[in-house]
Protein backbone atom coordinates (compact mmCIF):
# COMPACT_ATOMS: atom_id res chain seq x y z
CA UNK A 1 0.00 0.00 0.00
CA UNK A 2 0.91 3.96 -0.40
CA UNK A 3 -0.83 6.93 0.57
CA UNK A 4 -1.43 7.34 -3.49
CA UNK A 5 -4.56 5.43 -4.09
CA UNK A 6 -4.51 1.92 -6.23
CA UNK A 7 -7.65 -0.03 -7.24
CA UNK A 8 -4.94 -2.73 -8.27
CA UNK A 9 -3.30 -2.93 -4.60
CA UNK A 10 -6.89 -2.83 -3.42
CA UNK A 11 -7.35 -5.66 -5.16
CA UNK A 12 -4.41 -7.69 -4.47
CA UNK A 13 -5.38 -6.99 -1.00
CA UNK A 14 -9.05 -8.02 -1.39
CA UNK A 15 -8.33 -11.21 -2.76
CA UNK A 16 -5.72 -12.49 -0.04
CA UNK A 17 -8.55 -11.74 2.24
CA UNK A 18 -10.85 -13.83 0.43
CA UNK A 19 -8.39 -16.79 0.18
CA UNK A 20 -7.75 -16.16 3.64
CA UNK A 21 -11.45 -16.74 4.54
CA UNK A 22 -12.11 -19.24 1.96
CA UNK A 23 -9.35 -21.38 3.83
CA UNK A 24 -11.41 -20.46 7.31
CA UNK A 25 -14.64 -22.22 5.55
CA UNK A 26 -13.22 -24.96 3.86
CA UNK A 27 -12.07 -26.24 7.56
CA UNK A 28 -15.70 -25.92 8.51
CA UNK A 29 -16.93 -27.15 5.42
CA UNK A 30 -18.51 -24.28 4.79
CA UNK A 31 -19.47 -22.97 1.38
CA UNK A 32 -20.37 -19.32 -0.05
CA UNK A 33 -20.48 -18.18 -3.32
CA UNK A 34 -17.27 -15.69 -4.49
CA UNK A 35 -19.58 -13.06 -5.61
CA UNK A 36 -20.67 -13.03 -1.74
CA UNK A 37 -17.39 -14.01 -0.04
CA UNK A 38 -16.53 -10.44 0.47
CA UNK A 39 -19.98 -8.69 1.58
CA UNK A 40 -19.48 -7.32 4.73
CA UNK A 41 -22.33 -9.67 6.33
CA UNK A 42 -19.75 -12.77 5.12
CA UNK A 43 -16.84 -11.75 6.75
CA UNK A 44 -18.48 -11.23 10.15
CA UNK A 45 -19.58 -14.76 9.56
CA UNK A 46 -16.31 -15.98 9.08
CA UNK A 47 -14.88 -14.08 12.22
CA UNK A 48 -17.72 -16.23 14.08
CA UNK A 49 -16.48 -19.71 12.39
CA UNK A 50 -13.20 -18.63 12.98
CA UNK A 51 -13.50 -18.27 16.47
CA UNK A 52 -15.68 -21.04 16.98
CA UNK A 53 -12.92 -23.27 15.51
CA UNK A 54 -11.01 -22.68 18.08
CA UNK A 55 -12.37 -24.68 20.83
CA UNK A 56 -12.63 -27.63 17.85
CA UNK A 57 -15.20 -29.33 15.31
CA UNK A 58 -18.36 -27.82 14.79
CA UNK A 59 -21.43 -29.67 15.86
CA UNK A 60 -24.17 -30.28 13.42
CA UNK A 61 -26.92 -27.74 14.90
CA UNK A 62 -23.70 -24.81 14.85
CA UNK A 63 -22.76 -26.09 11.16
CA UNK A 64 -26.18 -25.68 10.23
CA UNK A 65 -27.17 -21.98 11.58
CA UNK A 66 -23.44 -20.64 10.18
CA UNK A 67 -24.54 -22.40 6.54
CA UNK A 68 -28.22 -20.57 6.93
CA UNK A 69 -26.56 -17.14 7.59
CA UNK A 70 -24.24 -17.75 4.74
CA UNK A 71 -26.99 -18.82 2.05
CA UNK A 72 -28.87 -15.16 2.84
CA UNK A 73 -25.43 -12.84 2.23
CA UNK A 74 -26.34 -10.89 -0.88
CA UNK A 75 -23.61 -11.07 -4.14
CA UNK A 76 -21.54 -8.00 -2.52
CA UNK A 77 -22.69 -4.59 -4.01
CA UNK A 78 -19.67 -1.80 -5.27
CA UNK A 79 -19.76 1.61 -2.60
CA UNK A 80 -23.64 1.16 -2.66
CA UNK A 81 -25.48 2.90 0.03
CA UNK A 82 -26.83 0.05 2.51
CA UNK A 83 -29.94 -0.39 4.23
CA UNK A 84 -29.63 -1.12 8.47
CA UNK A 85 -28.94 -4.66 8.58
CA UNK A 86 -27.81 -6.97 11.26
CA UNK A 87 -24.62 -7.17 10.66
CA UNK A 88 -24.25 -3.19 10.79
CA UNK A 89 -26.38 -3.13 14.27
CA UNK A 90 -24.07 -5.06 15.46
CA UNK A 91 -20.49 -3.67 14.57
CA UNK A 92 -22.16 -0.25 15.86
CA UNK A 93 -22.78 -1.73 19.31
CA UNK A 94 -19.19 -2.81 19.32
CA UNK A 95 -18.52 0.94 18.62
CA UNK A 96 -20.43 2.35 21.09
CA UNK A 97 -18.35 0.36 24.09
CA UNK A 98 -15.11 1.86 23.11
CA UNK A 99 -16.39 5.73 22.78
CA UNK A 100 -14.32 7.63 25.87
CA UNK A 101 -16.50 7.82 29.15
CA UNK A 102 -18.24 11.37 29.40
CA UNK A 103 -19.09 13.05 32.75
CA UNK A 104 -22.50 11.83 34.72
CA UNK A 105 -24.13 15.04 33.82
CA UNK A 106 -23.81 14.37 29.55
CA UNK A 107 -26.23 13.42 27.65
CA UNK A 108 -26.16 9.74 26.98
CA UNK A 109 -24.04 9.08 23.60
CA UNK A 110 -26.19 7.14 20.90
CA UNK A 111 -26.02 5.95 17.66
CA UNK A 112 -28.07 3.50 15.20
CA UNK A 113 -27.66 2.68 11.72
CA UNK A 114 -30.50 4.23 9.94
CA UNK A 115 -32.72 4.25 6.24
CA UNK A 116 -31.09 7.02 3.82
CA UNK A 117 -33.46 9.28 2.87
CA UNK A 118 -33.35 10.14 -1.22
CA UNK A 119 -31.59 13.38 -0.87
CA UNK A 120 -28.86 11.78 1.10
CA UNK A 121 -28.65 9.26 -1.71
CA UNK A 122 -28.41 12.45 -3.71
CA UNK A 123 -25.32 13.79 -1.59
CA UNK A 124 -23.88 10.29 -2.28
CA UNK A 125 -23.80 9.99 -5.48
CA UNK A 126 -22.70 13.77 -6.11
CA UNK A 127 -19.81 12.92 -3.77
CA UNK A 128 -18.78 10.08 -5.58
CA UNK A 129 -18.83 12.12 -8.91
CA UNK A 130 -17.20 14.61 -7.46
CA UNK A 131 -13.85 11.87 -6.47
CA UNK A 132 -14.44 10.74 -10.14
CA UNK A 133 -13.72 13.98 -11.60
CA UNK A 134 -11.54 15.23 -8.93
CA UNK A 135 -9.12 12.29 -7.84
CA UNK A 136 -10.13 9.41 -9.95
CA UNK A 137 -7.75 7.07 -8.32
CA UNK A 138 -9.61 7.24 -5.44
CA UNK A 139 -12.89 6.88 -6.79
CA UNK A 140 -11.04 3.80 -8.26
CA UNK A 141 -9.43 2.55 -5.19
CA UNK A 142 -13.20 2.88 -3.16
CA UNK A 143 -15.23 1.02 -5.42
CA UNK A 144 -12.39 -1.86 -5.13
CA UNK A 145 -12.42 -1.35 -1.30
CA UNK A 146 -16.10 -0.19 -0.10
CA UNK A 147 -19.07 -2.92 -0.59
CA UNK A 148 -21.18 -0.82 1.62
CA UNK A 149 -21.81 2.95 3.04
CA UNK A 150 -24.16 2.95 6.15
CA UNK A 151 -25.48 5.93 7.45
CA UNK A 152 -25.66 6.96 11.46
CA UNK A 153 -27.99 8.91 13.32
CA UNK A 154 -27.03 10.00 16.53
CA UNK A 155 -24.60 12.13 17.98
CA UNK A 156 -21.69 9.76 19.58
CA UNK A 157 -19.96 8.96 16.65
CA UNK A 158 -19.36 10.33 13.44
CA UNK A 159 -18.01 7.44 11.42
CA UNK A 160 -15.92 4.13 11.35
CA UNK A 161 -14.33 0.78 9.66
CA UNK A 162 -14.60 -2.14 11.73
CA UNK A 163 -12.47 -5.27 10.14
CA UNK A 164 -15.19 -7.39 12.15
CA UNK A 165 -17.50 -5.86 8.82
CA UNK A 166 -14.92 -5.28 6.76
CA UNK A 167 -15.92 -3.72 3.15
CA UNK A 168 -18.80 -1.40 5.22
CA UNK A 169 -17.81 2.28 6.30
CA UNK A 170 -20.26 3.91 8.52
CA UNK A 171 -21.30 7.59 7.92
CA UNK A 172 -22.87 10.14 10.27
CA UNK A 173 -25.42 11.32 8.45
CA UNK A 174 -24.30 14.81 9.78
CA UNK A 175 -21.20 14.52 7.07
CA UNK A 176 -23.83 14.91 4.54
CA UNK A 177 -25.05 18.57 5.38
CA UNK A 178 -23.52 21.70 4.09
CA UNK A 179 -21.22 22.85 7.04
CA UNK A 180 -22.01 26.40 9.18
CA UNK A 181 -19.17 28.06 7.36
CA UNK A 182 -20.39 26.89 3.64
CA UNK A 183 -17.91 23.89 3.21
CA UNK A 184 -20.89 21.86 0.56
CA UNK A 185 -22.63 18.16 1.70
CA UNK A 186 -21.16 16.45 -1.16
CA UNK A 187 -17.45 18.02 -0.22
CA UNK A 188 -17.76 16.72 3.24
CA UNK A 189 -19.41 13.55 2.21
CA UNK A 190 -16.21 13.33 -0.04
CA UNK A 191 -13.93 13.64 2.57
CA UNK A 192 -16.04 11.22 4.48
CA UNK A 193 -15.42 8.32 2.26
CA UNK A 194 -11.66 9.15 1.54
CA UNK A 195 -11.35 8.77 5.48
CA UNK A 196 -13.44 5.54 5.81
CA UNK A 197 -11.79 4.37 2.89
CA UNK A 198 -8.00 4.69 3.76
CA UNK A 199 -8.90 2.99 7.26
CA UNK A 200 -10.53 0.02 5.07
CA UNK A 201 -7.53 -0.09 2.98
CA UNK A 202 -5.07 0.04 5.62
CA UNK A 203 -6.81 -2.82 7.54
CA UNK A 204 -6.86 -5.08 4.16
CA UNK A 205 -2.99 -3.87 3.68
CA UNK A 206 -1.82 -4.63 7.26
CA UNK A 207 -3.03 -8.09 6.82
CA UNK A 208 -0.52 -8.87 3.67
CA UNK A 209 3.00 -6.63 4.61
CA UNK A 210 2.48 -4.57 8.55
CA UNK A 211 2.86 -1.25 8.89
CA UNK A 212 4.20 -1.68 12.64
CA UNK A 213 6.39 -4.41 14.43
CA UNK A 214 4.75 -6.42 17.08
CA UNK A 215 4.35 -4.94 20.13
CA UNK A 216 7.53 -4.46 21.96
CA UNK A 217 9.64 -5.23 19.21
CA UNK A 218 12.25 -2.76 17.57
CA UNK A 219 11.55 -1.14 21.03
CA UNK A 220 15.31 -1.68 23.15
CA UNK A 221 15.53 0.00 26.15
CA UNK A 222 12.01 0.43 26.49
CA UNK A 223 11.25 0.46 30.63
CA UNK A 224 7.62 -0.25 30.97
CA UNK A 225 5.51 -3.21 29.14
CA UNK A 226 2.82 -2.52 27.45
CA UNK A 227 0.88 -1.04 24.58
CA UNK A 228 2.61 2.20 23.60
CA UNK A 229 -0.25 5.20 23.80
CA UNK A 230 0.36 8.33 22.04
CA UNK A 231 -1.53 11.70 21.38
CA UNK A 232 -2.94 11.97 17.55
CA UNK A 233 -4.76 14.76 16.10
CA UNK A 234 -8.16 13.26 15.34
CA UNK A 235 -9.02 11.83 19.27
CA UNK A 236 -9.34 13.29 22.13
CA UNK A 237 -7.89 10.75 24.25
CA UNK A 238 -4.70 8.66 23.59
CA UNK A 239 -4.56 6.06 21.16
CA UNK A 240 -2.35 3.26 20.27
CA UNK A 241 0.80 3.13 17.50
CA UNK A 242 -1.52 1.95 15.02
CA UNK A 243 -4.36 3.95 14.99
CA UNK A 244 -1.69 7.13 14.76
CA UNK A 245 -0.55 5.59 11.64
CA UNK A 246 -4.26 5.10 10.25
CA UNK A 247 -4.76 8.45 10.53
CA UNK A 248 -1.28 9.47 8.97
CA UNK A 249 -2.43 8.04 6.35
CA UNK A 250 -5.96 9.41 6.70
CA UNK A 251 -5.15 12.77 6.85
CA UNK A 252 -2.23 12.84 3.98
CA UNK A 253 -5.29 11.53 1.68
CA UNK A 254 -7.48 13.68 2.81
CA UNK A 255 -5.27 16.85 2.01
CA UNK A 256 -4.40 15.52 -1.28
CA UNK A 257 -8.23 15.55 -1.51
CA UNK A 258 -8.46 19.28 -0.80
CA UNK A 259 -5.74 20.11 -2.87
CA UNK A 260 -7.84 18.44 -5.89
CA UNK A 261 -11.00 20.51 -4.99
CA UNK A 262 -9.24 23.77 -5.23
CA UNK A 263 -9.64 24.68 -7.91
CA UNK A 264 -13.42 23.81 -7.90
CA UNK A 265 -15.69 26.44 -8.82
CA UNK A 266 -17.95 26.19 -5.70
CA UNK A 267 -20.35 28.90 -5.17
CA UNK A 268 -19.98 31.75 -2.07
CA UNK A 269 -18.52 30.81 0.61
CA UNK A 270 -17.38 27.68 -0.50
CA UNK A 271 -13.90 28.42 -1.63
CA UNK A 272 -12.97 29.93 1.76
CA UNK A 273 -14.37 26.69 3.44
CA UNK A 274 -12.46 24.93 1.56
CA UNK A 275 -9.45 26.35 1.77
CA UNK A 276 -9.72 26.54 5.76
CA UNK A 277 -10.94 22.86 5.94
CA UNK A 278 -7.57 22.41 3.83
CA UNK A 279 -5.29 24.13 6.28
CA UNK A 280 -6.85 22.37 9.14
CA UNK A 281 -6.15 19.06 7.76
CA UNK A 282 -2.55 19.82 6.90
CA UNK A 283 -1.99 20.97 10.19
CA UNK A 284 -3.07 17.84 11.89
CA UNK A 285 -1.48 15.74 8.77
CA UNK A 286 1.86 17.60 10.56
CA UNK A 287 1.38 16.68 13.61
CA UNK A 288 0.27 13.17 12.87
CA UNK A 289 3.60 13.12 10.99
CA UNK A 290 5.81 14.42 13.54
CA UNK A 291 4.59 11.99 16.45
CA UNK A 292 5.22 8.97 14.06
CA UNK A 293 8.33 10.10 12.77
CA UNK A 294 9.24 10.09 17.15
CA UNK A 295 8.99 5.91 16.91
CA UNK A 296 10.79 4.40 13.94
CA UNK A 297 11.94 1.13 15.60
CA UNK A 298 8.08 0.83 15.52
CA UNK A 299 7.49 0.78 12.13
CA UNK A 300 8.33 -2.27 9.45
CA UNK A 301 10.02 -0.98 6.37
CA UNK A 302 6.67 -0.90 4.99
CA UNK A 303 5.30 1.88 7.20
CA UNK A 304 8.56 3.59 7.08
CA UNK A 305 8.53 3.88 3.32
CA UNK A 306 4.28 4.89 3.90
CA UNK A 307 5.58 7.82 6.73
CA UNK A 308 7.92 9.16 4.15
CA UNK A 309 5.25 9.40 1.42
CA UNK A 310 2.99 11.17 3.84
CA UNK A 311 5.99 13.55 4.92
CA UNK A 312 6.23 14.47 1.30
CA UNK A 313 2.19 15.31 0.94
CA UNK A 314 2.58 17.09 4.31
CA UNK A 315 5.88 18.89 3.78
CA UNK A 316 7.23 17.95 7.03
CA UNK A 317 10.28 16.83 7.24
CA UNK A 318 11.61 13.35 8.22
CA UNK A 319 14.41 10.76 7.52
CA UNK A 320 15.34 7.43 8.35
CA UNK A 321 15.34 6.93 11.94
CA UNK A 322 13.64 10.19 12.99
CA UNK A 323 11.70 13.53 13.01
CA UNK A 324 14.29 16.25 11.69
CA UNK A 325 13.55 19.51 13.11
CA UNK A 326 12.66 22.34 10.90
CA UNK A 327 15.37 24.91 11.89
CA UNK A 328 18.08 21.75 11.37
CA UNK A 329 20.85 21.84 8.43
CA UNK A 330 23.25 20.19 7.23
CA UNK A 331 25.60 18.78 10.22
CA UNK A 332 22.97 20.61 12.44
CA UNK A 333 20.67 19.25 15.48
CA UNK A 334 18.24 16.41 14.67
Amino acid sequence: MRVEPSARGAVEDRTLLRERMRAVLDRAELRVPQESLHHPAAVETVHLVQRALRTGPLGPDRLRSFSERLDRVPPAPVCAAAAPQGHLRRSVARALRSVPARGADSPTVTADVVEWEESERDVLEAALGLLQRVLPRNAAELRATVVEVALLGGAAIDGFTDFAVHGAVLVNRSRLLDSPDGLPGAVRCAEALVHEGAHTRCNAAAVAEPFLLPDGAGRAGAEQPGQLLVATPLRADPRPLAGLFQQTVVLARSVLLYRALAPEPFPDPGPAAVGARYAKLLDGARQAVRTLAAHPDSLTPHGRTVLAECAAVTGEPVRDGGYVPEDSGPGGPA
